[in-house]
């Protein structure tokens, strides 16, 4: 007896496309999901036309930075490599700063609060591991009270100092990596991300890429069932066994 044909998907997962290019991620993202692209932002002309041309039904927003994105149809899946040209190692190594290319993060940013997309695809260079990243200004406070270290890289600040843990030494860049997957975790996405080599896949070069997956979380975590604390408490006289001694809490 043959298999009775499954229904039609009610729900088809519909995709936009940031910085799109000629529109590889998104063919790769409509393959991985079964998906359909419905909307571009592309800036350049000559491109465009190649998604005019593959993707007849599907508008093209024009410049991410000049579009209102609360008129824009909402998206299950947002993919998009945004600019690379001041994290690449071979390009400009300005950062993920404000008024870079790279910087434009930021719209993408922009953009997720808005559309809150199930998940987020994001492509760069192997740079972004390595490049710097400054803060977005903050109103009223200066170059040198937001980045304390030095004018050209963002550290953490104000944080309870703790030598063995990540991130706490004042003195220490923020990687533009790390400022994505912050900006994402910030907006209740958890992420992964992986490296590889167009090798990898069979192309004669090796063009390594850096590849994130961030997914929303659609419930607020128990704090209690981990033993964090909801609130803050007195930090007590600070007496404590030796860290390397401590027993540990999860197995």
């Amino acid at each position: 007896m043959p298999s009775p044909t499954p229904p039609l998907d009610p729900s088809p997962i519909w995709i936009g496309s940031l910085f799109s290019g000629y529109g590889g991620l998104d063919l790769a993202v409509e393959h991985a999901t079964g998906g359909e692209t419905v909307w571009f932002s592309e800036l350049n002309q000559p491109v465009a036309r190649v998604l005019a041309h593959h993707w007849r039904d599907a508008p093209n927003l024009g410049d991410i930075t000049t579009v209102n994105w609360h008129d824009v149809t909402p998206v299950d899946v947002l993919c998009g490599g945004f600019p690379c040209q001041d994290v690449s190692t071979v390009g400009k190594q300005a950062g993920l700063a404000p008024g870079t290319c790279s910087g434009l993060w930021s719209h993408v940013a922009e953009v997720i609060d808005v559309l809150q997309p199930q998940q987020v695809v994001i492509d760069n260079v192997r740079g972004l591991l390595s490049a710097c990243a400054i803060r977005s200004q903050m109103q009223g406070v200066t170059d040198d009270e937001r980045n304390r270290a030095t004018r050209s890289h963002a550290t953490p600040g104000d944080l309870e100092p703790a030598a063995w843990g990540l991130g706490d030494d004042a003195a220490r860049p923020l990687r533009a990596q790390s400022a994505v997957l912050g900006d994402l975790a910030d907006r209740r996405y958890d992420t992964r991300w992986i490296g590889l080599p167009a090798s990898t896949l069979g192309a004669p070069r090796h063009r390594y890429r850096i590849f994130i997956l961030a997914t929303r979380r659609t419930t607020v975590p128990d704090t209690a069932s981990v033993g964090l604390l909801p609130r803050r408490r007195s930090r007590g006289s600070g007496e404590s066994a030796a860290r390397d001694k401590r027993p540990c809490r999860f197995k």
